[in-house]
């Protein structure tokens, strides 16, 4: 039986060559945001405030790693690290998450002290402050509007503002139900209720890290659609040792071992790669042809 190695390897777009101002300008306005939040929330004394300014830093963590994602996918493979350093980025996204958890954790517990123990709250200000923050993420999701359509990584930074500017929207609710009523108890319960939208978040990012650090097949990839596809190529008789990863945050991974006739040349493997990518945004491919005689029936009993 002789064997034919093929690999395939894709470099993908760089987005920071497109969006690379977008990630700075956001960054900058959202951390600039984030230290107006602190200063005002322990004025104010508003733990709705505070909570929404750890979310909003928690979200430009997440622009500064989705931008070191795209620049090092552009990065070639150095000495033993023949992948590159793509991995980098989920590794880092559950520190995040750790770090976010952690940080929930501490504003539940001043919200549950406030609720114990109502304290004033600087509704004005804290309006005020909040109203800043719907401006600041809106404009900033829309610097990632259309780059979304076509980038999962893209994508992520755009939803983290859209969902930045939904909580500030909350906390400025917050601050006009206070004014209005005088009721000290719902800044804690905002607080609250920004934890949980937080948390859930954070969990799936958390999952979906480990998962992708324990090199399980991506949440947008079904692994028996695939199989069909690659058995259903004209040729192939059979296939095991199916592999599907991801190489970062952005990039997909497959290796496969296909079991064909002898004859076959390489622009079968150039179009199957090309229809996987086109199809399933698979771009970096490796199959092993083992090639079989049709006289001795099919493997495996197929």
């Amino acid at each position: 039986m002789s064997l034919n190695h093929s690999h395939a390897h894709s470099h993908l777009q760089s987005s920071p060559v497109s969006y690379g101002r977008a990630f700075a300008i956001g960054i900058v306005l959202n951390v600039g945001f984030v230290a107006v939040e602190v200063i005002y929330g322990l004025l104010a004394n508003s733990s709705a405030l505070l909570a929404d300014a750890v979310h909003n830093a928690s979200d430009v963590l997440s622009l500064a790693f989705a931008w070191a994602a795209a620049w090092l996918a552009t990065r070639r493979p150095k000495g033993k690290y023949t992948y590159g350093l793509r991995k980098t980025t989920i590794l880092v996204s559950i520190l995040n998450a750790l770090l976010l958890f952690g940080a929930m954790a501490a504003i539940g517990w001043d919200a549950v002290s406030k609720i114990k123990n109502p304290e004033p709250v600087a509704s004005v200000q804290v309006m005020w402050v909040a109203g800043v923050g719907v401006v600041v993420n809106t404009f900033t999701a829309l610097l990632f509007m259309k780059g979304q359509k076509h980038d999962l990584n893209i994508r992520g930074a755009f939803l983290h503002m859209v969902a930045d500017a939904g909580v500030s929207v909350g906390v400025v609710i917050a601050g006009l139900l206070i004014t209005l009523t005088g009721a000290l108890w719902i800044d804690p319960i905002i607080s609250f209720m920004i934890i949980i939208v937080v948390l859930w978040g954070t969990w799936r990012l958390f999952t979906d890290s480990i998962n992708l650090a324990l090199d399980a097949v991506p949440r947008h990839i079904d692994l028996e659609k695939v199989r069909n596809f690659l058995l259903d190529q004209k040729g192939v008789v059979d296939i095991h040792d199916l592999h599907i990863w991801a190489m970062s945050t952005t990039a997909v991974a497959l290796t496969a071992h296909l079991v064909m006739p002898a004859g076959y040349h390489d622009s079968f493997i150039l179009n199957l790669q090309q229809e996987l990518k086109n199809n399933f945004g698979i771009e970096h491919t490796t199959f092993q042809i083992e090639q079989h005689d049709i006289s001795e029936g099919c493997p495996s009993g197929c």
